[in-house]
């Protein structure tokens, strides 16, 4: 459904198309060009001086939408609603005159307007303007939603996002946090030198994850690109070439299904950083989550959709992926058991396992389904197989492991990083490895950027939408996306 019109009446959109006619006829323009407010809500409440005289209280210019009107005969109180908050308007009939007074009244809520006055403080307590005039900006031709009874499905929602944020304040509160979290990121990583950089979304070769892309044509080329899976391979270019600390906040894409936690368009985050290892990486993520946490949404706690808190000031927990593992499977020698054997055991713990699976992609089953879900405290799970991930260092006491941790919070994978491959040979060989288990494409001019001599250096990716589900205490990943994709 692609309008609430089945709520709203014909008698409701003919009385509003009505007032239109009605003030075009008198020569008014209710759809104005510009209004230049002096204040918004917020600031025009912070203006107001306590104790002083109304005589000596500033003048304000405020705009926004109608979303409350209570009137009383010769008098009315609004409720002006604009980006910041909402602030109250007093409009008397002497104030204005009769005729504005009598146009104010055929005012509908939607309506955007502007309105100029001095404040004062009614007796409950509010700072409120004092009309002296009003001009409307902009006409609302549909009624909102119930204030109790609208906009409660959450598809809708989400298809109707200009209504959900007119009138779900948790939803508009939830935004802005999301974009104070990504304001807060570039600080951070600004202060500690890194330069944000941009690389291309359409690309040669889908590298840097194991992901189907989007593939589309190019004209002028006469050729096809696939919209990039991940940032990782042009930023460790710029490695090559000298920027030592970079980071990218950009948009990948992936053809793939869609969940509570997974969209085919998603932000991420990945920098890198030149002669850092995953080690540096560990203290550079605890930082910047305190940092977001504490001074960036002025939080002391963040919950869990089921009520559970998460202390991220407290120590993180470090913990192995086989130790974990083990641990979960009861069985210290579960890594040296046949892929056989993993299977039948991974069955008997209600496990979809496919008998042509990787041995590594049975244990990593168990550790997503089974584990993973139960690391609700920041917990740092390190040394993967190294099959998981073709990008990162051989461990050197265990070379079936590479030196990487993936960052698990309120049951998911927040932020993996690595201690990154730079021995051109061996990435090849990782490389052609995973294009032979999996038909993926091997990009070829990354190998012989390498050859050229990438420093070592730490790397690190971060979810956006995720950690924004995480900070701003959302249930769904549609939550904290604007526009998601959604069936037709």
């Amino acid at each position: 459904m692609s309008s609430n019109l089945s709520e709203i009446s014909h008698d409701q959109l003919a009385v509003r198309r009505k007032k239109l006619e009605d003030m075009r006829s008198q020569g008014a323009d209710p759809f104005r060009s510009s209004f230049q407010p002096t204040h918004t809500a917020v600031s025009a409440v912070a203006a107001f001086v306590g104790g002083a005289e109304e005589e000596n209280q500033p003048a304000v210019r405020v705009a926004g939408r109608l979303k409350f009107i209570r009137k009383m005969g010769k008098a009315q109180f609004v409720k002006i609603q604009d980006q910041t908050g909402i602030i109250q308007s007093y409009v008397r009939i002497d104030a204005l005159g009769e005729e504005a007074y009598a146009n104010f009244k055929k005012l509908d809520t939607g309506d955007i307007i502007g309105v100029e006055g001095t404040l004062f403080q009614t007796k409950t307590g509010e700072v409120t303007v004092r009309a002296l005039q009003y001009e409307m900006v902009s006409k609302a031709l549909r009624p909102l939603p119930e204030k109790f009874h609208g906009l409660t499905d959450q598809e809708q929602r989400i298809r109707q996002r200009h209504l959900d944020l007119v009138m779900n304040l948790e939803s508009r509160e939830r935004f802005f946090n999301r974009s104070r979290i990504i304001s807060g990121i570039r600080r951070f990583l600004e202060e500690r030198d890194y330069l944000e950089v941009e690389t291309p979304v359409f690309q040669n070769v889908a590298g840097g994850a194991a992901a189907k892309p989007f593939v589309t044509h190019h004209n002028a080329l006469d050729r096809d690109f696939v919209l990039r899976i991940s940032l990782e391979l042009y930023l460790k270019r710029l490695l090559v070439g000298g920027f030592d600390r970079v980071f990218e906040i950009g948009r990948n894409f992936r053809n793939e299904g869609i969940s509570r936690r997974h969209n085919p368009e998603f932000t991420m985050l990945e920098l890198y950083e030149a002669y850092s290892d995953y080690r540096g990486m560990m203290e550079l993520i605890q930082s910047m989550l305190r940092y977001l946490v504490k001074d960036v949404l002025k939080k002391e706690e963040v919950k869990m959709p089921d009520g559970e808190v998460i202390d991220f000031m407290g120590a993180w927990r470090e913990a192995k992926y086989k130790d974990l593992v083990c641990e979960k499977v009861g069985d210290l020698g579960w890594f040296d058991l046949s892929k056989e054997t993993k299977i039948e055991r991974a069955r008997e713990m209600k496990l979809e396992v496919e008998a042509d699976w990787e041995d590594y992609e049975v244990s990593n089953e168990v550790f997503g389904k089974l584990i993973e879900p139960t690391l609700i405290q920041p917990t740092f799970v390190t040394h993967l197989p190294k099959e998981l991930c073709p990008l990162a260092k051989i461990t050197k006491d265990d070379p079936s492991t590479i030196d990487v941790f993936e960052l698990c919070i309120g049951g998911m994978e927040i932020a993996p990083a690595y201690s990154e491959q730079n021995d051109p040979d061996v990435q090849r060989e990782m490389f052609e490895k995973q294009a032979g288990e999996e038909t993926q494409s091997i990009d070829d001019d990354f190998l012989e950027t390498l050859e050229y001599g990438m420093p070592p250096a730490g790397g690190l990716g971060m979810g956006i939408d995720r950690i924004a589900i995480l900070l701003t205490e959302a249930e769904n990943i549609r939550d904290v996306i604007l526009y998601p994709q959604l069936r037709s």
